[in-house]
């Protein structure tokens, strides 16, 4: 019988996990199964260009992986029962017209690899889920993108949140719409997660497109036309663009897996659950430990090498090969400031910023060619030899490997 591998999710790590094990293991053996809500990869490190109105690059998932032996699933997950081994899919809206009914189905499996990322989180602060906006998605960037189309000269846009998604968004809107007035609301101060090169810089464009930034500043409330700060403040606001960081997706919260307080399913050096050994859980949705012990941090950066890892464990363990460790670490962090600007920070191992950054036009077009290179890692996710192994005949059942990660 062949093994049953499910991959729930899409983004980065689900598709890098998907179409690494169907490079690493022989499809006679293992029926993939690839569950997304939406038929297109989605390049979620883009939503702030796709925001301001510029067209990305369609990328059909039926397309990425024909002629892989993955069977796509265009569903939205429901549940999981990580004791009977099932996934419960309801067909995604406009499905019906392929000939699949909305209805719900129950899937089953042999190994799962949980990747159904993060969205936004709007920290619970009042007024936020009615009245502000969100990159963290394809539709919530497409919502925000039919309402700046809609803004005359001179009003106000208010980006609550100064970490790489703030400061890309702020910048982006900008450099694309000049005639509007651009305000930052940073908790902290500017980049001072930066080196002092990358501060400087980041001040120096910030300050060149005509942004306004609220250093020290927390937004406590959101309104219709204004945000309210923590010192009572009312700034004007004609839309609102909430980035104050990401929250997982809920269904591993209502599942047996040991779970994270912040939900995220606790998994060892392998990316294998540490309660369940046939879950593993790649990208935003895994709490996974990095260079200093620390968990890394939810991005594209972590999420694909996680989905390497992963799909060679699975394929190691099934195959009877040696299970690989080979520790996640950082290099640098890439910032898109408008297409004309960037800022490369360069880190330690475990993301803490050394005095190298490099910075202005050729900035920008490195974190081009990374984006371009994360997108074409989708359809080509193996480094290395790609020959498929056949698995042991017997399937064994897995056994746990050591927990490695911290307790939540």
């Amino acid at each position: 019988m062949q093994h049953r591998i499910i991959v729930l999710g899409a983004g980065y790590a689900g598709a890098v996990a998907a179409g690494r094990l169907a490079k690493r293991l022989h499809r006679d053996d293992v029926a993939i199964t690839l569950v997304n809500a939406e038929p297109d990869f989605v390049e979620r490190v883009r939503m702030h260009q796709l925001a301001v109105g510029q067209e990305l690059t369609p990328r059909p998932l039926d397309e990425m992986f024909a002629g892989t032996g993955v069977r796509l699933r265009i569903a939205r997950v429901t549940h999981v029962d990580v004791d009977r081994r099932t996934v419960t899919v309801r067909a995604a809206a406009g499905t019906e017209a392929a000939g699949r009914p909305e209805e719900t189905e129950e899937l089953a499996y042999d190994t799962l690899v949980y990747a159904l990322g993060s969205g936004w989180n709007d920290q619970g602060v009042p007024g936020t889920a009615e009245h502000a906006h969100e990159i963290a998605s394809r539709p919530g960037a497409l919502r925000l993108r039919e309402r700046l189309s809609s803004l005359t000269a001179g009003q106000p846009v208010v980006v609550v949140g100064a970490g790489l998604t703030g400061v890309e968004a702020a910048t982006e809107i900008a450099e694309a719409r000049p005639d509007l007035d651009v305000v930052l609301a940073a908790g902290a101060g500017l980049g001072d997660w930066l080196s002092p090169k990358g501060r400087r810089h980041l001040r120096k464009v910030v300050d060149g497109l005509g942004i306004t930034v609220h250093e020290h500043t927390t937004v406590t409330a959101v309104e219709a036309d204004h945000v309210i700060t923590a010192d009572g403040r009312s700034v004007p606001s004609a839309v609102t663009l909430w980035t104050t960081g990401f929250a997982v997706h809920p269904v591993a919260r209502a599942t047996a897996l040991e779970v994270a307080a912040d939900g995220r399913i606790v998994v060892d050096r392998t990316l294998r659950s540490v309660s369940h050994p046939d879950v593993y859980a790649v990208g935003d949705a895994a709490l996974m430990t990095g260079p200093g012990d620390k968990p890394l941090r939810m991005s594209c950066a972590s999420g694909v090498p996680m989905a390497w890892q992963a799909a060679d464990a699975i394929a190691a363990r099934l195959t009877g090969g040696k299970i690989p460790t080979v520790p996640v670490r950082y290099f640098n962090q890439c910032i898109s400031l408008g297409r004309r600007q960037g800022l490369i920070q360069y880190v330690t191992a475990d993301d803490r910023a050394v005095d190298t950054a490099l910075t202005g036009r050729l900035a920008a077009l490195y974190k081009e060619l990374v984006c371009k290179g994360a997108a074409w890692g989708v359809g080509h996710p193996v480094l290395g030899p790609s020959r498929r192994r056949r698995t042991t005949p017997a399937h064994p059942e897995p056994t746990p490997a050591p927990a490695t990660a911290p307790t939540p």
